[in-house]
């Protein structure tokens, strides 16, 4: 946290009566800006703040009496803290944070881990994740290095989430908030601090190197040696990078760096195996070592992974080591006893590199032919070849679904933990167009690579082909990375509402998807995040009840009919869900949560002139629906004496409609559900409704199947899951008494795990 943030932090010392999902001991925010703006009042008695972990950016108007200032340093060490209370309890106990915020690297420290005090010293204090658009902050943690008796009672080596943090021996390290260290006073027996590397063996640019990656070791260059976050790193141009290509870079920590060219191990083949052609991109069509070709054979087409390429002993020939799906091969890796890869016995085959080709069941020729052509230059080449590419391919209809998308390695591929930027786009993109403006609208010139990425790389090839490589989603993710919205979207887990928003707003300045009316006021937003009153009755709620409900208890109204609604379910992260089951609503009656426009009487459907929240929660009515009425069913209902306390209010009545009533054939606004995002241990997976039929479902998952191990690839999956249609058309009774785990195929994750419903308005989308 620097002094450059622009932001003004606040914990929430007293629960707010309204939202009632607010806790006290949540950190809040507002913009500096904001703040002088609202400063300008006389002693605002409330702040428009945004609430950390709501996963929303709506703002919410909290008294400033509930709340307390924090500097930033504060608010990142409060914000590791997983629980609101222990949050509170901590930020009245000032002396601590004090204490934590004069920590160092280098001070002795206690630990407690699980009752138990263990004894190390701090190695490294920051964020392990990077913030996002909706949490400007993600916690101050110390990474800690057990020592003496205590060494391997820790539960890492200095990384998190793949990400090496600082250099320790296995089960050394832990990572922990502030809460739950202690400095302890030094003395003759204190632990030394580590020290990278002796001076003799400091490196400078041009010093040739063994580094270690992914428990292999191979040769390079130095071409830099620089300090990140504390921590040195060597920039190291390769001989061959663990894809076997030559004369890329890599970054290393400098621990897993060696002076010289260590020799391997005589067993191992894991440093510089036999030579790889300099560049046979083009020549043999973008084929490298871990491409998936085929090879015609006297019994056919066969299958593989291409696991080396050079020379062999005796030949002049550039060839290729497949590893064949089959028991097709000849041997295990090894040619005339010499081993260049290793795979199970009778699956390696050497054939001429000319000989292999794109596996035709995952890509075509022609698609790689069409990345070759990038590479050219030329603008008559490059005016040719974009004006080939512009056709707006149209979305996968219910009739093509079969076609085109069913099957193994359809879908998009995942890679690297992708799997919820693949199921959002999936999900958007593959059947429905309700936000396409997005692909061809004008944007800056620093965004339109990612844009054309979107549409060419992704879209284009989904709608057309059925099938989008690993690769090009990597390429997306490298991009929204170069651009600084995050430092870690090529590796690290992310939520999909963060990577839309990022999408959306950010990179093409699409016009917010939902206007929100509280109290005269209009907030705007891309999703809407489902909160309700700890109150409520219900057990196994609609997604109509959901967002009815939560209406209710924020006070929200629709300022107008979104062309898409994306609606984020109440559940807490990964693993907290509020409810076992959701029943998906088909369709959403938002007529009732307009601010404005005609209304009929839920009673006797005249012209609805009055509103009662108080009868909202009464079952005589209904179990749905905001209780709207005309002036004399609202007095009829209201001369009950249960309902003398109730106090309806006005409706906002368009001025044409007064006087003249409403017809009785009130046209609803409905939007209809065309894809629903679901989550199960970390891992998003997608349901689509792609026709009328109650069985029109398919369901994806972009890591349903994975070929080899470290260097294979991920199969995506599309089928046909009918059973879906058969569950909705159960009553609630029958739904509630099944059992998940007996549901059958797929139909457990869509009503159990669902995480965000994605809706779209067929008419108004028109428009947009």
């Amino acid at each position: 946290m620097t002094s450059t943030d622009q932001n003004l932090y606040f914990i929430i010392t007293r629960k707010p009566d309204t939202p009632g999902h607010i806790k006290a001991g949540r950190i809040c925010y507002l913009s500096k800006h904001k703040h002088k703006t609202e400063l300008r009042k006389n002693h605002p008695q409330k702040l428009p703040v945004i609430v950390m972990d709501s996963l929303s950016e709506l703002d919410y108007g909290l008294e400033v009496s509930s709340m307390e200032e924090l500097s930033p340093e504060e608010a990142e060490l409060l914000q590791a803290l997983p629980e609101d209370a222990e949050r509170l309890k901590w930020f009245r106990e000032r002396d601590a944070l004090r204490t934590a915020l004069g920590l160092k690297e280098g001070t002795s420290v206690t630990v407690d881990k699980e009752g138990e005090r263990l004894g190390g010293v701090i190695r490294y204090i920051g964020r392990l994740t990077q913030p996002s658009y909706s949490s400007p902050l993600t916690g101050t943690f110390f990474g800690i290095e057990l020592q003496g008796k205590d060494k391997g009672k820790g539960d890492n080596d200095g990384r998190y989430q793949f990400k090496n943090f600082f250099p320790c021996a296995k089960d050394c390290g832990t990572f922990v908030p502030f809460s739950r260290i202690r400095p302890v006073l030094p003395h003759s027996a204190s632990i030394p601090k580590l020290s990278p590397q002796a001076d003799s063996e400091q490196l400078s640019p041009g010093d040739r190197v063994t580094y270690f990656t992914s428990d292999k070791c191979r040769h390079g260059m130095v071409v830099d040696v620089q300090e990140k976050d504390g921590q040195h790193i060597v920039r190291i141009s390769t001989d061959t990078d663990e894809n076997g290509k030559r004369g890329g870079e890599i970054e290393v920590p400098l621990q897993l760096v060696a002076k010289g060219e260590v020799p391997a191990e005589p067993d191992r083949m894991d440093v510089d195996t036999s030579p790889v052609e300099p560049d046979t991109d083009d020549l043999y069509m973008d084929l490298s070592v871990n491409s998936v070709v085929q090879v015609s054979l006297g019994t056919g087409n066969s299958y593989g992974i291409i696991r080396w390429i050079g020379t062999l002993p005796g030949r002049q020939e550039t060839m290729a080591g497949l590893e064949l799906e089959e028991e097709n091969g000849v041997s295990d890796g090894t040619f005339k006893k010499e081993r260049f890869f290793t795979c199970p016995p009778r699956r390696a085959l050497f054939v001429k590199l000319g000989s292999c080709s794109p596996d035709s069941r995952f890509q075509s020729t022609s698609a790689n032919h069409s990345e070759r052509m990038l590479k050219l230059e030329g603008t008559e080449r490059e005016t040719e070849h974009h004006t080939g590419r512009m056709e707006n391919v149209p979305p996968i209809s219910t009739e093509q679904v079969n076609q085109i998308l069913i099957g193994r390695m359809k879908g998009i591929q995942g890679h690297c933990n992708s799997c919820y930027m693949d199921a959002a786009l999936f999900s958007l993109f593959s059947c429905s167009s309700v936000l396409d403006s997005m692909l061809f609208k004008s944007t800056e010139p620093q965004d339109a690579p990612i844009q054309k990425t979107l549409l060419y790389d992704i879209v284009n090839p989904l709608r057309s082909k059925g099938f989008v490589e690993g690769r090009h989603i990597m390429k997306l993710r490298q991009q929204l990375q170069k651009h600084g919205y995050s430092h870690s979207f090529t590796t690290d887990e992310k939520d999909p509402e963060e990577f839309l928003t990022v999408i959306m707003h950010h990179i093409l300045a699409l016009d917010p998807l939902l206007k929100l009316s509280a109290g005269g006021k209009v907030q705007e937003s891309y999703c809407y995040q489902i909160f309700l009153d700890q109150n409520h009755s219900l057990v196994l709620p609609t997604v109509q009840q959901l967002l009815e409900h939560s209406f209710y208890s924020a006070g929200l109204k629709l300022a107008e009919v979104p062309s898409c609604l994306i609606l984020q379910m109440p559940r807490f992260g990964k693993k907290f869900k509020m409810f076992d089951k959701i029943i998906p609503s088909l369709e959403l009656d938002v007529t009732d949560l307009l601010s404005e426009g005609p209304q009929q009487c839920m009673l006797c459907g005249k012209l609805a002139q009055e509103e009662c929240t108080d009868c909202f929660k009464d079952p005589l009515f209904s179990q749905t629906g905001f209780k709207i009425f005309c002036k004399t069913c609202s007095s009829q209902v209201h001369s009950h004496p249960q309902r003398h306390s109730h106090q309806p209010a006005p409706l906002e009545i368009p001025v044409g409609y007064l006087g003249r009533g409403v017809p009785q054939t009130l046209t609803r606004d409905k939007l209809e559900l065309f894809a629903v995002l679901c989550i199960e241990t970390s891992h998003y997976v997608s349901f689509i409704k792609h026709g009328p039929n109650s069985q029109d479902w398919i369901f994806f998952d972009s890591m349903a199947d994975r070929q080899g191990e470290r260097d294979g690839f991920n199969i995506p999956e599309v089928h046909a899951c009918p059973e879906v249609g058969t569950y909705l058309e159960m009553s609630p009774a029958e739904l509630a008494g099944q059992v998940p785990r007996d549901m059958k195929g797929v139909a457990k994750r869509l009503f159990c795990d669902a995480y965000m419903y994605l809706y779209q308005s067929t008419s108004m989308c028109l428009y947009r």
